[in-house]
């Protein structure tokens, strides 16, 4: 393993029967990086951050954080980890005080004034028992006690989901304000793609158990447009197609003047004008989100 890189994945394949969850996975998350690993229910995400963590055998391949096996040598990652998982694992009796009385027994670094701040600026009473807070509430709750422990490696499984718009915002101002202190690596998942975005340094696409891509966020959206023309005598549709392969077109021309490309550089988009015959009316940068839909919008994908 490289030494910059916290977390590898190498040749990850996890299969349920017949099914392959997850096929051949490869991933490094660099260290103080913000790594978002994105795909539709069913890509595969859940079954590669179980054996991540390891929580679940790989069928074959396997990860390493730290330097460590996964599998092998979980308590050694997990002294350096903190995990948001998708439901917390959290006794329904247990109030925040106590939750923090008794992880400082077992987490050296743990900063119990911090964490009572981000309960109150979530708006998270202390002395709640945990099973009578709202969905909300415990995914706060959850985050605060993994962020006050000081991890070197933060994993968040879908931290916003159940989250109303105002405490979404407040979750992603408090991991962002952290990232900014200490340089945590972080590997999350999320539905959350607006927020997500403010943060990512990188984006990974899983679909059908298979990662569609991986690369650096800024580099990943300067090469996805939306590009709008107006035909003329020259504009033939075979002519409009055969042009558009130097812009690397994603699915069906829409009306025959739109399409969605992957490729996009200024002497690819020359080259398309060129050959084209047609008159460009709109060249628009995309969303993540956009994005996002372009590559998985199309059928229901994988594993778990």
């Amino acid at each position: 393993m490289r030494a910059e890189a916290v977390i590898e994945i190498e040749d990850l394949t996890v299969r349920y029967g017949r099914l392959h969850a997850v096929d051949r996975l490869s991933l490094e998350v660099s260290r103080g990086s913000v790594h978002a690993l994105l795909g539709r229910n069913g890509s595969g995400k859940s079954s590669t951050v179980r054996c991540l963590l390891g929580q679940q055998r790989a069928a074959s391949g396997g990860a390493r954080v730290f330097g460590f096996d996964s599998w092998r040598q979980r308590a050694r990652i997990m002294v350096r980890a903190a995990v948001v998982p998708e439901h917390p694992d959290v006794p329904p009796a247990a109030t925040a005080e106590r939750l923090s009385s008794f992880v400082a027994r077992v987490t050296p670094r743990w900063r119990a004034e911090a964490f009572f701040s981000r309960l109150e600026t979530f708006g998270v009473p202390r002395r709640t028992q945990f099973g009578r807070l709202s969905k909300g509430q415990q995914r706060q709750l959850a985050l605060a006690l993994a962020l006050a422990g000081s991890p070197d490696l933060l994993v968040l499984d879908d931290p916003t989901l159940g989250l109303d718009a105002v405490a979404r915002r407040s979750l992603f101002e408090e991991l962002v304000g952290e990232l900014a202190d200490r340089g945590t690596t972080v590997l999350i998942t999320t539905h959350d793609l607006a927020g997500v975005e403010g943060i990512a340094d990188r984006v990974g696409v899983l679909h059908g158990g298979s990662l569609l891509v991986n690369e650096d966020l800024e580099a990943l959206k300067a090469r996805w447009r939306r590009v709008g023309w107006r035909s003329g005598e020259e504009g033939r549709p075979e002519t409009i197609e055969s042009a558009l392969r130097h812009l690397g077109p994603v699915g069906a021309i829409v009306d025959g003047a739109a399409a969605t490309v992957s490729a996009f550089t200024e002497p690819g988009f020359e080259r398309f004008r060129e050959e084209s015959g047609v008159e460009v009316t709109r060249v628009d940068p995309m969303s993540l989100e956009e994005i996002f839909i372009s590559l998985c919008g199309t059928d229901h994908g994988g594993g778990a």
